[in-house]
């Protein structure tokens, strides 16, 4: 039987088309190109899926440049975190480069445009400029620095290079066509004044090249076949174009931008400039606070990169912009999550259960499977006595026959152990359950073989006992936002749909084989959802974020539809 082969997205129909059209397949190089100006988030993880998938698909080099043309608003921390993020996805990318390699190559460059009447100096202020460029409508008109001599603008453009002048006295402009149906071809800006220090080159610069200048011609230098950009960018298409015209030679690769469709994730925002302002204003711990679309975050949380890869190879690539449920996200998480995860029993809402036809200092040790999905996990210990904690929501004095959970007179097994009945129960002053006396049955007791021991009850509960269990912190996440498009409202800032419990720490009691756990550790709580140890874990206390509920509501949705 013929093994189906996987069919193709528009960007690889695009390579294919170029391979056949006598494109070498030694000419093909890709990037992925982040600005070190916050943390990479889920978007950034598609298109890092995107770039270096296409690297192994077409066994071709994949190039990890970093677009630090803004110092103002760039640090090493940001760098550092990306190769981090993308070496935990899995990836290795061919070179690590930085628009800042090539400052030099564009300045020299930008003076070339300045002698072919290219390129001009403004001393217009930023307002004047942007009245004189028109409306998408209206064509603009020259502004009056646009003729200057070309032995002024040499002089000026290095003047600006050296320091002479501040901040917003003088820009590069491109001088291409003020009456263009694309603005941004306008005569758009090349080069502006910063005294900022670089992360890289400190100060020995004082004009920064514009993103439109560096892409192109980085790309080139690179020799970048395709160049891969969100469809945002597709107006500037053809500044890209037009910039690479000035410069590319006949026996160099001339790269082409591509663009594709951002896919957003419902329930939270993924612009850089929003998660700063989440950080700065202390809604959030950090950039890796594990309610945070960031890799960092998700990372932090528990997710692992073959949930990521799977969901970003799930919603695939496209050319129109949608809005994907979280819960699509979710599903994958729990897939990988339920094939590697040991299990093990933690009580976070604790209510004590007294067995009381059970021997008064006794204990005893069950066995216990670590995970049913791997074998190879094997078996682990748990101490069992007549004192537990169960979750207070697996009790009820009454309750009707679809309650499978533990109620008076009737029974339920503790799981890896013995069937129990609930017989009493004890309150408080003011009506809350307190304790629970049961009995149990001896000869129940899993695995034993006996007659029994085969005896079936509906209910199954978890457990800890309450002389061996210990205490660790627990964090649940909930959603950071209430609204399912929380950047979609335009009467509304986004902060006002943050969610104010999506953050509930609470004592959770866990079974003694968690003690040696270690930060990144992750384990399945048994009914209540996928956790993983948090790096606050000290020598003195264990944190454990929940990564990932059970319900997995993907799948509901999907057999609804």
């Amino acid at each position: 039987m013929e093994e189906t082969k996987k069919s193709l997205n528009f960007i690889e129909h695009i390579i294919e088309e170029d391979l056949e059209e006598g494109y070498s397949n030694d000419a093909l190089r890709f990037r992925f190109p982040p600005e070190p100006n916050g943390y990479l988030h889920l978007g950034h993880a598609s298109s890092i899926c995107l770039n270096f998938g296409l690297g192994e698909t077409y066994n071709a080099p994949v190039n990890l440049r970093f677009d630090d043309t803004n110092p103002a608003k760039e640090e090493k921390e940001y760098v550092d975190a990306i190769k981090r993020d993308v070496e935990w996805m899995g990836f290795k990318w061919d070179k690590e480069c930085y628009a800042s390699d090539y400052f030099q190559e564009l300045y020299d460059w930008a003076v070339m445009l300045i002698k072919s009447g290219k390129a001009y100096v403004d001393s217009q202020s930023s307002e004047a400029m942007a009245e004189q460029k028109g409306t998408p409508t209206e064509p603009g008109v020259d502004g009056p620095y646009r003729n200057r001599p070309v032995e002024e603008n040499l002089d000026l453009f290095e003047r600006m290079k050296n320091g002479e002048f501040e901040e917003g006295k003088h820009v590069l402009r491109a001088k291409i066509d003020m009456a263009s149906p694309n603005m941004l071809m306008r005569d758009p800006i090349l080069y502006r004044v910063l005294h900022k220090a670089h992360h890289r080159t400190n100060t020995d610069w004082c004009i920064y090249p514009m993103y439109d200048w560096t892409h192109g011609q980085s790309d080139y230098l690179e020799q970048v076949s395709h160049s891969l950009c969100t469809l945002e960018f597709l107006p500037h298409r053809e500044l890209y174009d037009w910039c690479l015209d000035q410069l590319v030679s006949n026996n160099k690769l001339r790269p082409k931008q591509r663009e594709f469709a951002r896919r957003n994730l419902s329930h939270t925002v993924v612009s850089k400039r929003k998660l700063l302002k989440l950080v700065e204003e202390g809604v959030v711990s950090g950039w890796d606070d594990p309610r945070m679309p960031t890799i960092s975050g998700l990372r932090r949380r528990g997710y692992t990169p073959e949930a990521i890869r799977n969901f970003a190879d799930t919603i695939g690539i496209a050319k129109r912009e949608n809005i994907v449920d979280v819960s699509l996200l979710e599903f994958h998480v729990r897939e990988h999550l339920n094939k590697i995860s040991p299990r093990v029993m933690a009580v976070l809402n604790p209510l004590k259960l007294v067995i009381t036809n059970y021997p008064e200092g006794q204990e005893e040790w069950l066995t216990a499977e670590n995970n049913p999905e791997d074998e190879s996990a094997g078996f682990r210990e748990v101490p069992f006595s007549r004192e537990l904690y169960i979750e207070q929501e697996d009790f009820r004095e009454e309750a009707n026959r679809k309650f499978f959970r533990l109620k008076l007179g009737g029974e339920v097994r503790l799981k890896n152990g013995y069937i129990i009945k609930a017989e009493s129960c004890t309150k408080d002053a003011e009506g809350n359950i307190i304790e629970v006396q049961c009995t149990y049955d001896p000869k129940s007791k899993s695995g034993s073989g006996t007659e029994e021991s085969l005896r079936k009850v509906k209910g199954t509960l978890h457990w800890v006992s309450t002389r061996h269990a210990f205490e660790a912190e627990v964090r649940l996440y909930d959603r950071l936002f209430n609204d399912e498009n929380p950047d979609g409202h335009k009467d509304k800032d986004f902060m006002e749909f943050v969610n104010q419990n999506s953050l509930n720490k609470i004592t959770g009691f866990l079974e003694p084989s968690l003690k040696d756990a270690i930060v990144g550790d992750r384990f399945q709580f048994q009914r209540l959802g996928y956790f993983n140890v948090d790096k606050d874990t000290t020598a003195e206390k264990l944190v454990f974020n929940r990564t990932v509920t059970l319900r997995d509501t993907w799948a509901k949705i999907q057999q609804k539809n």
